[in-house]
């Protein structure tokens, strides 16, 4: 991505807290010589890894998981707010307009995730983390035949993060006023 010093996030925690708060994302990799994007929940486990662990899971009808055993590199984007700038609020003219936004990219190679006490997991604690703020929260206590057929239906993975770039394009290039 294009990160111009100014609007650089360098900070681990930073980062982390962004991928946490804006956890549905874009994963990008190649198909069939082409990219190919799902946009899909992902978890982080901050402790795994240097730069930490993205875990997440698509519908195994979706053929993008076929691809990870090739190996290569994924990108997964997590976008956070943005908003178009008017040059009628700048006071230097002529101006043109911008847009002004927050956004991660985490790379990595997805691996998939064959343990199905680890998806299960996994699955739960995506749950319980979108949950947590319901007066009541859902759990995942299905009968154990209708839980496996659903699990069948999905491909777990994850990736281990080898790089992160953290843009935040909030106009810190212009004055304040």
């Amino acid at each position: 991505m294009y990160l111009p010093k100014s609007f650089q996030i360098e900070d681990l925690a930073e980062l982390h807290a962004f991928i946490r708060a804006y956890n549905f994302a874009t994963l990008v990799t190649q198909h069939q010589g082409a990219p190919f994007a799902s946009h899909l929940p992902f978890l982080l486990d901050a402790e795994r890894g240097p730069q930490g662990t993205l875990l997440a899971h698509m519908a195994r009808a979706n053929p993008q998981w076929r691809d990870f055993s090739a190996g290569g590199e994924a990108l997964v984007i997590f976008q956070g707010p943005h908003a178009y700038i008017s040059p009628s609020w700048y006071e230097t003219h002529p101006s043109v307009p911008t847009w002004n936004y927050a956004v991660v990219h985490a790379y990595g190679t997805p691996q998939i995730v064959e343990d199905q006490a680890t998806l299960h997991r996994m699955l739960e604690t995506l749950v319980d983390t979108h949950e947590a703020a319901f007066a009541q929260p859902w759990r995942m206590d299905l009968p154990h035949d209708y839980l496996d057929k659903m699990m069948r239906a999905v491909v777990g993975f994850e990736i281990a993060i080898t790089r992160l770039e953290g843009k935040l394009k909030l106009s810190q290039n212009r004055s304040e006023h």
